[in-house]
């Protein structure tokens, strides 16, 4: 992976886990808890997407594509989002079902 699809994932989550914690409001950790959490969760999003063959090197060497590849780029950010919404909400429901 490189620089500029790491720093795609990593803003990709963030934006995920804000929209998740805008959607659900009882579920935010704050601002910045929601894009730390959203990002750390796109990374995990996206990797397990890559090790199934969703997104990365072997789907677009599978598709024949060389170098810039937008189907590439936009499961990036599909994946990161939907990690960093999906680990966003979870988070916020331990926080909450624990504060109780």
């Amino acid at each position: 992976m490189d620089y500029v699809s790491l720093i795609i994932t990593l803003v990709s989550g963030a934006i995920g886990g804000n929209i998740a914690a805008g959607v659900s409001k009882e579920h935010s950790l704050g601002t910045l808890g929601n894009a730390i959490v959203g990002a750390v969760g796109g990374g995990a999003g996206n990797w397990i997407a890559q090790a199934i063959g969703i997104v990365g090197a072997a789907a677009a060497a599978a598709n024949g594509a060389e170098g810039f590849n937008v189907e590439h780029l936009l499961g990036n950010i599909a994946s990161s989002g939907i990690g960093g919404a999906i680990l966003t909400l979870v988070v916020g429901l331990i926080k909450n079902s624990s504060s109780k």
